[in-house]
Formats: C-alpha cells, sequence, structure tokens
C-alpha cells in the first residue's frame, strides 16, 4: 500500500489555541502507526512555530503548499476552528480539497471576527447568502445596524460552502457528526475519537503547591472551571450558584484566557463571592495540570454551543476529575458516571440555583466523586486513546484520498421564500386603466387595477393579519383627501413572485384639478414605496 502523505494545516503551538495543542498531541501517534504517512507541516502566515516542533517535522510555507510539486500529490489535513486562528485554514482549505477536521460545527464566529470585526459588511453579507440563502441575507442586514444577538450566530453554522469543497469531513462527536449530515446533505461526515494522551494521575503535591500559589485554601472544596471562557460558557451562573447556602466554603478556580466582553471579578463582587472566586487567566502547560489537580469538581456548561467537543473537558477527566456539564447537545455523549447534567433553564436563577444544588450533592460525597474520578480517567483511556484517533485519522484520508469535493453541492439549503412580513425589497408593476384624460368633472368611472410582483418575497393576503396588503387608493382635491374613511382593498390571496391580482373600483372625479393616488400599504399602514415597491399617481 503506497504511503499515505499527509500536509497537516493548523494552528502549532506555542499558539494560544486548544487546537494547536490537539495537533501537537496527535502528530507522535500518527507516527508511530505500523504504516504512518508521510507528514509535512504547512506554516500559517504570521503565527509562530515551536523550535522542537520545527525540528521534528518537515515545515513548508504556504506558497509551497499551494503550488505542489508533480507527481503523486499530498492530502492536505486541516484543522478547522471558529477564531482567527484559522482563517489562513479556511483560505487553503477553500484553495485545495482535502479532509477537514472540524472542531466546531459553527463558525460564523470566524465570519463575524474576519469581516465585521474587521468593518467589512458585504463580505459578510455574500458569505452568509452563499451559504444560507435569503435568510443568511436577512440575518446579516441585522448585523450591519450592530443587533448582535446570539441566536443568527448559532443557527446559522456558515461552514457549507466550505465543507461542500472538501472531499471529506471529520468530527469528534455523534451529535456533531448528525448536525453536519443534517445541514448538509451529500457531505461525507465522520466522527472519531479526539486523540487525548492518558496522564498521570493528578499529582495531589502540585495541586496543593498551586493551591497555596493561588490563595486558596488548602483543605476547602475547589470546583474548576477550564478553557477559554466566553458568555456560553456560563461561568457567570457558576459564580451566582456559589452563594447558595450550602456552598459556603466552595472556591471557583478560572483558568483559562478570558473574551473581553467577561468581567468575572464584577460578577463575583456582585454575587457577594470575590473572595472566593480566583481568576487565574491563561497558564503554561505545567500549571495548567497542576489547576486541574488543585481542584476536586471540573464545570464544563454550555449553550448555546457551537458544537465543540471540549479538549480541555477530556483533559480533566483523563486525570480523574469528574465533571458537571449542561445537559444539552454534544454533552448526551457522556455517561452518568462521569458527568453530572444540569438542564438548562428559563431563567438564569433557575439554572444557576439547579446547578448549586447538583454542586452541594456531589461536593458532600466524597467516595462518589472518587468514584466518578476513577470512571472518567477510564473513559478517556478507552474512548479518546491517542493511539485510536490516529487511526480512525488515517483510516478516514486513506478512504477519501481520491474522492471528488463536492463542487456540485447547493450552497444553501431549499427553504421557503420570504414574505412582506419580513422582507425589507418589494418591486413591482402597477397599471391602472380607466382614468385616462378626458376625465370631465363630477364624471363616474370604473378602474381597472393590475399588480404584478416582480420581486423575491412573497406578497400576503389582506387577512394574514402583519405582513398582510392592502390597496389604498387617495384623492386629494382642495386640501383634502376626498377618500378618506373608505375601506381600503385588501388583497384577496397570496401573490407569489411573477403573478399578479386584479382590482376593480368606482371613482367620481372632483369639479377642479385634483390628484389621485393608488398603492398598496402593509398591515399597520407602511406604504409600499418605503420598500421600493409600485404605486401610481396622476393629476386629473
Amino acid at each position: 500500500m503506497p504511503t499515505l502523505r499527509l500536509d497537516v494545516v493548523s494552528p502549532l503551538p506555542p499558539v494560544r489555541s486548544g487546537i494547536a495543542d490537539y495537533i501537537a498531541d496527535l502528530l507522535p501517534s500518527l507516527m508511530a502507526l505500523d504504516e504512518a504517512p508521510d507528514v509535512r507541516l504547512v506554516h500559517l502566515p504570521g503565527q509562530p512555530v515551536d523550535p522542537a516542533l520545527a525540528a521534528r517535522y518537515p515545515i513548508v510555507e504556504t506558497e509551497e503548499f499551494l503550488s505542489p510539486s508533480p507527481g503523486r500529490p499530498r492530502l492536505p489535513l486541516y484543522q478547522m476552528g471558529n477564531n482567527r486562528y484559522h482563517e489562513a485554514v479556511l483560505a487553503l482549505a477553500m484553495a485545495r480539497p482535502g479532509v477537514l477536521a472540524l472542531h466546531d460545527v459553527v463558525l460564523h464566529h470566524l465570519l463575524l471576527d474576519i469581516t465585521l470585526g474587521r468593518d467589512t459588511f458585504p463580505p459578510y453579507r455574500e458569505c452568509l447568502r452563499a451559504d444560507h440563502g435569503w435568510i443568511g441575507a436577512a440575518a446579516a442586514n441585522a448585523k450591519k445596524w450592530h443587533a448582535y444577538g446570539a441566536a443568527p450566530v448559532f443557527s446559522l453554522p456558515a461552514h457549507r460552502t466550505l465543507l461542500a469543497r472538501q472531499r471529506g469531513v471529520l468530527v469528534h462527536s455523534a451529535w456533531a457528526e448528525g448536525m453536519v449530515r443534517e445541514e448538509n446533505p451529500g457531505v461525507r461526515v465522520r466522527a472519531i475519537p479526539m486523540g487525548i494522551p492518558l496522564p498521570p494521575p493528578a499529582a495531589p503535591g502540585a495541586g496543593a503547591a498551586l493551591r497555596a500559589r493561588l490563595g486558596l485554601p488548602p483543605d476547602a472544596p475547589v470546583v474548576g472551571s477550564f478553557g477559554f471562557q466566553t458568555p456560553i460558557k456560563r461561568t457567570e451562573l457558576a459564580i451566582a450558584a456559589l452563594a447558595a447556602p450550602a456552598l459556603e466554603r466552595v472556591h471557583l478556580l478560572i483558568v483559562g484566557q478570558a473574551a473581553e466582553v467577561m468581567d468575572l471579578e464584577g460578577a463575583a463582587r456582585r454575587a457577594g463571592v470575590a473572595e472566593r472566586v480566583h481568576v487565574a487567566g491563561f497558564l503554561p502547560y505545567a500549571d495548567f495540570e497542576a489547576a486541574i489537580a488543585a481542584t476536586d469538581l471540573c464545570l464544563n456548561l454550555r449553550y448555546p454551543t457551537a458544537g465543540e467537543t471540549s479538549a480541555s473537558l477530556l483533559r480533566v477527566l483523563a486525570v480523574g476529575r469528574p465533571a458537571i456539564v449542561s445537559d444539552y447537545a454534544q454533552f448526551a455523549d457522556l455517561p452518568a458516571e462521569i458527568a453530572v447534567k444540569v438542564p438548562l433553564a428559563a431563567t438564569a436563577e433557575e439554572e444557576s440555583a439547579a446547578l448549586a444544588a447538583a454542586l452541594g450533592e456531589l461536593l458532600a460525597d466524597r467516595a462518589r466523586l472518587a468514584a466518578m474520578g476513577e470512571a472518567a480517567r477510564a473513559y478517556v483511556a478507552a474512548r479518546h486513546a491517542p493511539a485510536a484517533a490516529a487511526r480512525a485519522v488515517v483510516d478516514a484520508c486513506r478512504e477519501w484520498e481520491g474522492a471528488a469535493p463536492l463542487e456540485d453541492a447547493p450552497g444553501a439549503p431549499a427553504v421557503p421564500a420570504p414574505s412582506t412580513i419580513a422582507w425589507h425589497q418589494m418591486p413591482g408593476e402597477i397599471e391602472v386603466r380607466g382614468a385616462e384624460a378626458p376625465w370631465p368633472a363630477g364624471e363616474r368611472r370604473r378602474l381597472a387595477i393590475r399588480l404584478r410582483n416582480t420581486g423575491f418575497a412573497r406578497w400576503l393576503a389582506g387577512d394574514r393579519g402583519p405582513g398582510g396588503l392592502a390597496l389604498s387608493l387617495k384623492l386629494f382635491f382642495e386640501g383634502e383627501d376626498l377618500l378618506e374613511g373608505r375601506r381600503w382593498l385588501a388583497f384577496p390571496r397570496d401573490v407569489a413572485p411573477g403573478e399578479e391580482v386584479r382590482f376593480e373600483t368606482e371613482i367620481r372625479r372632483p369639479p377642479g384639478p385634483a390628484r389621485l393616488r393608488i398603492e398598496p400599504h402593509l398591515f399597520g399602514g407602511l406604504s409600499f414605496s418605503f420598500l421600493g415597491g409600485p404605486w401610481w399617481e396622476e393629476d386629473l
């Protein structure tokens, strides 16, 4: 069997990325396989590379990667995450199809960062339009006006075009595999283990030393939250839970860089628990392991989710620390023997109370904690062995090496067209017959009105409530609308793009100069002309 030739495209240590640590752990296991692949690393522009890693593996620049030498080609193996460290990975994966390990199902945050984060709006809208059709374009318009709600960010994963360009996609949970299949019919996708080297059990001495260094009492229960701190990790819920009556002695250790929007110290002050919340920030790997050893229990709450399998959580489990997780999405893969699941709640107060109850119950039962810790370590050893993960990667790469990317895969899902309830552009045509000159004063005429929908959105019937349409007629004479109070003509049915609707009505011409205006209006009084819609006006 020919040797598999892989070009690994990923952030690398010392970049502060969990994916950089993951690939550093995976590489030795790849090289230890019986039929080890021929591996090169691709140096991403502007990112440093650990000299020890550079000494062990061949490294090529992106220019050489994009201009492969003649002969049997090398297969790109991309490691794709959801932050700016992966901007170059995204560009290279679009240029050269390969096998892509999707560490985050949702890539919308990366898209935001590299477009709106640089005050550039059109590429953001076009990328969302390509991946999600008119729904993506509509969501982008909201962002243009600084409506930075979380709902569209997590519901529109912004990855369809990227995945359709690949030979195959790897994920790390059954839940993520199901999500990718549902969102991207036809894309080859497979769930494989996330390789986590099994470290020695948590060292009590190292944990005690770190407690002393950070000012943690040697005998107090300590709960840890590890990894990059963002609002979706719900760390502020854990801070609030410390105020529960049964948790007066419990301390919270927070390890990991915090997003700019996070104010963990302020949340601790507001909850009255500032002296029991310890924000350590980013720690070197040795201190990270000591921090895990310093804790009794790990928190890994998440809502909403980008679909990631948390390497930091698996590392905590690997040293023998159990976890409390959200009862949601990818966490469903974790057995109850190693992780207690806290249900999502309607309010932060309810969820914080449920978390406090779970913490109190677990921390009061040291035997149960110890048993869960042993089970957690055994789980990682059995399910996330680096050798098994490396074998799964190589097997998938061999299977997909000659596969063609899904160039003809649709960029956006087939969804119904929008309607007047939500869309912002309503072009159309209007024709009025019967108002032609001469029109003698006082003469009553029957007007025939035809409206044609030439836009993208469906015009809703007048009885549909919000978004429904009615035809307004105004006849201005000596500063007064003579038709004021006359009932508008409701659209009798929905009008799809390309369809038309007709009306007939009678009008008496005033005894002097007048102006007649005919125009559709949305339910609630908004004129169609504000949306680029059709209207007709003529002096009589």
